[in-house]
């Protein structure tokens, strides 16, 4: 075992391909559940302690972050897919030069950004037509929350380097402090200080930052073959090319899914309050529910890049046939999930509007899981192999194109209830459209980029 080995850094080039996919992908999945404990528990404090007004704020927040931080996020994705195919071909000074590119162009970014980010909100709540009941605390929470944006953008960075190196375990520990500072600062300043959603914002801010801050810490002390130096302005315009490359269809592809569950969000705000908070809370059952998929889907993608640098095609195939299977099994049981979605549903609310707005969604859209999970670990394993314009040409198809237009048609033709029908239909058609192009090999065009520099 090398050096990085033992460091905790994970060569996958080598050894059984579930095991390091489940490896690699358990660390996620807990960190992951982490994240979105903390997103509940935002929930409950707001939905206990202010009112369905401040939590249908509050879920208002996300797709919009989302948005406003997509193409940063693409820009880790694109940078974790050129430093796992260099890891695994054996070049770390590539692979330092990457992470040196990244971070350099994130710095240079970051206070335009937040600007930008501040001055959408007023225009982009507009677009959302959200309920009046909600306008005021929705602007003060996602203000606050844009104001403090680039905390979210480094942790994600930090996360895509550490993932291209093999690691994932490193990124749990800096988003368990920043979750279980999250939830200290939630009780203190809403529950507490009686601060409202300006105090979840900013307990969310304030935890982000910090992890960041301290995951860069973290990674100069422990890797310091693969430190970060965000002021150092080393910039490689090859590398920032092939990382663009990547990074830009995934964001943008992140970004458009963004704008599109807004549109969504904008035919669920027109039924009131209480259906805008019951669909926040489904969605976070929803959210929850697909972790294991998520986490898997992950590891795949660094999975694939470093056996792609190494040039190991029977792996690769190996890899994603594990992950693909794992993730269906886990759909299946994820059914489970219908019956109990009104109890569940009863913990953040016991308004019966919001429940039954909630119900209504779960059950809409969990019978069609296993297709939606094909589609994204074929997705994210193409990505992997550097096909990233294929995946985003899926995405944006089958949840703008065809679900949006659907959410929109069922919900003016049938009611609210069955609009979400429309989410499940988009995820066939993109499930169809991964399996042909998966099939084709087309992906595996693009080869190993590490031996091109």
């Amino acid at each position: 075992m090398d050096e990085h080995s033992a460091a905790g850094l994970r060569n996958m080039t080598e050894g059984s391909p579930a095991g390091h996919i489940f490896a690699f992908a358990l660390p996620l999945l807990a960190g992951s559940f982490l994240q979105q404990l903390y997103n509940m528990v935002d929930s409950w404090v707001v939905g206990n302690y202010v009112g369905d007004g401040a939590l249908a704020a509050v879920g208002i927040g996300f797709p919009v972050i989302f948005m406003l931080t997509s193409l940063f996020m693409g820009l880790s994705n694109g940078g974790t897919v050129v430093i796992s195919q260099f890891y695994g071909a054996g070049k770390t000074d590539r692979a330092r030069a990457a992470i040196d590119t990244v971070y350099t162009t994130f710095m240079a970014a970051a206070l335009p950004v937040t600007l930008l980010a501040v001055v959408l909100v007023r225009p982009l709540l507009q677009l959302l037509k959200v309920d009046p009941a909600a306008q005021q605390e929705a602007r003060i929470y996602l203000t606050t929350l844009c104001a403090g944006v680039v905390g979210t953008i480094g942790y994600n960075l930090n996360a895509g380097i550490l993932a291209g190196l093999g690691n994932s375990r490193s990124s749990l520990l800096f988003l368990t402090i920043s979750s279980v500072l999250n939830i200290a600062l939630d009780f203190l300043f809403v529950a507490g200080l009686h601060s409202g959603v300006f105090g979840a914002a900013l307990a969310t801010v304030l935890a982000q930052l910090v992890s960041w801050i301290f995951g860069i810490a973290y990674i100069n002390r422990r890797y310091p073959a693969f430190a970060i130096h965000p002021f150092s302005r080393r910039f490689d315009g090859g590398l920032f090319r092939r990382v663009f490359a990547i990074g830009l269809p995934s964001g943008l592809q992140m970004s458009l899914v963004a704008l599109g569950g807004m549109a969504v969000m904008s035919s669920v705000n027109v039924y009131g309050k209480e259906y805008t908070a019951g669909y926040n809370i489904g969605s976070r059952i929803d959210q929850m529910a697909f972790l294991p998929i998520q986490s898997l889907c992950s590891a795949v993608t660094s999975f694939v890049g470093q056996n792609m640098g190494a040039k190991k095609s029977r792996r690769i195939r190996r890899g994603i046939q594990v992950t693909v299977l794992s993730s269906i099994l886990w759909s299946v049981a994820c059914l489970a999930l219908i019956p109990l979605a009104p109890t569940l549903l009863s913990i953040f609310s016991r308004t019966p509007q919001v429940i039954d707005a909630g119900s209504s969604y779960v059950g809409c859209v969990m019978p069609f899981y296993a297709v939606f999970a094909v589609m994204f670990c074929l997705n994210n394993a193409m990505r992997g192999a550097g096909e990233s314009v294929f995946p985003m040409v899926d995405t944006v198809f089958s949840l703008i194109l065809l679900r949006v237009p659907l959410v929109f048609w069922l919900s003016a033709r049938y009611g609210a209830d069955y609009m979400f029908y429309g989410v499940g239909i988009g995820w066939i058609a993109g499930c169809a459209l991964s399996l042909l192009y998966y099939f084709s090999g087309r992906w595996k065009r693009h080869g190993s980029l590490a031996e091109e520099a």
